[in-house]
């Protein structure tokens, strides 16, 4: 199947809200564990696998199985709680140098396509490790599809598969690169709404009647309606203004905390200015208080040494005086 896939935002609000859509996509409804897993072994029958020189069976195209599992509680005064989550199963398809891989022509240009969007992807993991405010989830399909599992409100595992050959170390230490980094990544996890079964009801009614007028309008041309291309390049035009305000927030976000940040550096630079300058005027304080100390024990040294010389001269004097009579 050669069918461009189409993935478009989903504009609806609250527990119906898909994130994205896409065009064909058709969500069945199962009961069991054996219902998803006949779905799984169907959807791996039609995915595409070649023989390569590295893999007789290399898959040659991404994998997403999805669960919506609704789960119902009750309360004590008997109403029904609706929670809605979601599981996302993802295969990558496998990346492997072409040159060893030994393909060619159409071959070597999907490897180019799978190495690419693997690309995309180790590089919106970079830029997340990093903590970059605007992320490129819409630079390939693979990572808008992905998008709330790289950063967003769910819980991701990563299982990272390597071979245990030699020949294949280049390999196994990019694969162990490309998890380590994508281990770095924060998400935040959210718990999931529960809702009443009536609001839940109501959600999807809704849906369904704003599905209704959309075709209605259709069917009866008293709509705006544009070409596919002109169409394309308006929600192109839209998604890359809300890309820019989302940027703009970011960065307006990130210069307030900076300029927080640099006032509280601010603010503990001037409380230590005012202690050091309490602590100079203290010591100033004392210094002089050491002066004037100083200054009247050298008055008494000055008056003690003088009164010391008087006292030599007298006893000299008197010494001399002695002498004087004894020789009489």
């Amino acid at each position: 199947d050669h069918r461009k896939l189409r993935i478009f935002d989903d504009n609806t609000s609250g527990s119906t809200k898909k994130g994205v859509i896409i065009q064909g996509l058709e969500e069945l409804p199962v009961h069991n564990a054996m219902d998803a897993i006949g779905l799984l072994q169907k959807g791996s029958e039609r995915r595409r696998v070649a023989a390569t020189k590295c893999n007789d069976k290399s898959s040659r195209s991404h994998a997403i199985f999805s669960i919506t599992v609704h789960t119902k509680e009750a309360t004590p005064e008997g109403e029904d709680l609706i929670k809605v989550g979601k599981l996302n199963l993802v295969d990558l398809a496998g990346s492997e140098n072409i040159g060893r891989s030994g393909a060619e022509n159409r071959r070597a240009r999907e490897a180019g396509l799978i190495n690419q969007s693997l690309l995309t992807l180790g590089r919106v993991i970079n830029l997340l490790v990093e903590g970059v405010a605007y992320i490129p989830y819409r630079d390939s399909k693979l990572t808008r599809l992905l998008q709330d599992s790289l950063g967003g409100h769910t819980k991701t595992c990563i299982i990272a598969t390597v071979a245990p050959t030699r020949m294949d170390m280049e390999e196994t230490l990019s694969t162990l690169d490309y998890a380590n980094r994508a281990k770095s990544i924060k998400n935040q996890p959210q718990v999931n709404q529960r809702m009443t079964k009536k609001a839940l009801i109501k959600e999807y009614a809704a849906e369904v009647e704003r599905l209704k007028r959309e075709l209605l309008a259709t069917r009866e041309k008293n709509g705006i309606f544009l070409p596919p291309e002109s169409y394309q390049q308006l929600l192109s035009e839209s998604q890359n203004h809300k890309d820019s305000a989302h940027e703009i927030r970011a960065q307006l976000e990130k210069a307030e905390a900076t300029l927080e940040a640099s006032t509280a550096r601010y603010t503990q630079c001037t409380e230590l200015l005012e202690r050091t300058t309490a602590k100079l005027h203290q010591t100033e304080q004392t210094l002089q208080e050491t002066d004037e100390k100083l200054g009247t024990t050298t008055e008494h040294l000055e008056q003690a040494r003088v009164s010391l010389n008087e006292q030599l001269a007298l006893a000299e004097a008197y010494a001399d005086g002695e002498s004087h009579v004894d020789g009489v």
